[in-house]
């Protein structure tokens, strides 16, 4: 037994010899321009990362995106030939213990679980890492790029803690212990991007970390919807959700219905029905930081608004995303009872989303930035698809909206139900500041993602080559 057991040992021993220097060997081959883009998240729910990869990719690079695999990504990334996904598993089904014991865990795998996926990879020049998550992933992935000779670049979306402070509170040990992680090593990235000019003040101020501003930008698909895209979406919606559904019956037995949307069959041409109702969207990963009763409770006046004789339109208010509070929200829903509003929580196939948007007459945005630093991505592409957005306010919001001339801003409930009465009031006309909104949208000529990225990242990467 004795002799079989210093024999696995030297076989361990032999094994991890072989596979030290084959790393090495590894280590040692030129880069040839590779990037991982990396995030601790759902890569189909990460759509930031994904331009990134689109963007590297089309300048030639060969790209790792890592993350776990939930939601499909986007059909671009799926089938471009420079993009390669390397999943990482989920933990989220870990139990040991307490919830400290778990969470402490958790990490650990998580980190070596990490480690591992990286060291496996092909060598990149850069490591490009989205924070938050950022904990376990800013300290492996620095590690990975001492071991592989790379570049560390943070792309700060939001400062971890402070998401966490939103369960436990600021003075929980650990979001204390996160806050001291995060600002320790966020310092060791060679380089660093965040979302707004705010961050990038706040990450000097406080964590000496020097940072450029690259702000979320729509991607080329973001944009108005062609009524006979409109027509074929609310068909295909209209098979799994009801309000979809047409209200009435067409007066011509060859015209194709839905909600919104009416189709002759014979000639192809299609027109918006009469008395149709109003698209309202949202989107949202159903988080603390957006409190979807501010809008169930506009809505309830919205209601009321009807009932008491002003001459609004029906609503069909769509909320799409993925996370923890779904379920919960869901039965605060199912427990209203309108006449004139229907709401659906669909998840969206990525490329549906920016055609349901580029469809709607409003969007309505609910995210509270738990730093009061970030902006959401949601209303940029809202405005690559010309929707006028009302959104509720938070400290740097002006950075993105501007307060009667791209969208309303509001800071409860009742100013949203007001807001929705203005704004729908005499529905469909074509006057109003609804409308205003639109042909301001349109005429702002907003940079794309892809300008921006040209301009602030691609110089970042070709000065360090």
């Amino acid at each position: 037994m004795a002799a079989g057991g210093a024999a696995l040992a030297a076989a361990l021993v032999a094994g991890a010899a072989v596979l030290a220097a084959l790393l090495w060997r590894r280590r040692r081959e030129a880069a040839a321009g590779r990037v991982c883009v990396a995030v601790l998240g759902d890569l189909g729910r990460s759509p930031r990362m994904q331009y990134h990869a689109l963007s590297l990719a089309r300048h030639g690079r060969g790209v790792a995106l890592l993350g776990y695999l939930q939601s499909r990504p986007h059909g671009d990334v799926l089938r471009s030939g420079s993009i390669r996904l390397v999943p990482v598993a989920d933990l989220r089904g870990l139990r040991v213990g307490p919830k400290l014991v778990q969470y402490v865990v958790k990490v650990i795998v998580q980190a070596i679980q990490l480690l591992y996926t990286m060291l496996k990879m092909d060598r990149p020049s850069y490591i490009l890492l989205q924070n938050p998550p950022g904990l376990p992933s800013i300290a492996v992935a620095w590690v990975a790029c001492l071991f592989w000779r790379s570049k560390l670049i943070i792309d700060w979306h939001n400062y971890g803690y402070t998401i966490m402070s939103l369960s436990h509170g600021r003075n929980h040990p650990l979001v204390q212990i996160a806050k001291w992680y995060e600002r320790l090593f966020g310092r060791l990235s060679d380089y660093n991007l965040c979302v707004t000019n705010a961050m990038k003040e706040d990450l000097w101020v406080n964590c000496n970390i020097k940072a450029i501003t690259l702000y979320d930008r729509p991607a080329p698909y973001f944009k108005e919807t062609p009524l006979e895209l409109q027509h074929q979406l609310y068909m295909k919606l209209a098979k799994d959700y009801e309000p979809f559904k047409p209200r009435t019956e067409s007066v011509s037995s060859d015209a194709e219905m839905s909600a919104f949307t009416e189709m002759d069959e014979e000639s192809g041409h299609v027109i918006k029905t009469r008395g149709r109702p109003a698209l309202l969207i949202s989107s949202t990963s159903w988080t603390e930081d957006e409190d979807f009763s501010v809008l169930l409770k506009a809505l309830e006046d919205y209601e009321r608004y009807i009932n008491e004789g002003v001459k609004l339109p029906s609503l069909v208010c769509v909320i799409t995303g993925k996370g923890p509070l779904k379920d919960y929200y869901n039965g605060l829903i199912n427990k209203l009872h309108f006449k004139h509003i229907q709401i659906c929580t669909p998840w969206l196939e990525a490329e549906d989303y920016p055609l349901l948007l580029g469809s709607a007459d409003l969007g309505v945005c609910l995210h509270k930035s738990s730093s009061g630093l970030d902006l959401p991505m949601k209303v940029v592409d809202m405005f690559g698809c010309c929707l006028p957005v009302c959104a509720i306010y938070f400290e740097c919001l002006h950075e993105l909206v501007k307060h009667d001339e791209n969208g309303l801003i509001f800071r409860d409930s009742n100013e949203l139900a007001e807001q929705l009465k203005m704004l729908f009031l005499g529905f469909p006309t074509l006057e109003g500041k609804l409308h205003n909104f639109r042909k301001n949208l349109r005429a702002s000529k907003q940079l794309r993602w892809d300008e921006s990225w040209d301009q602030t990242v691609l110089p970042l990467l070709g000065q360090n080559e």
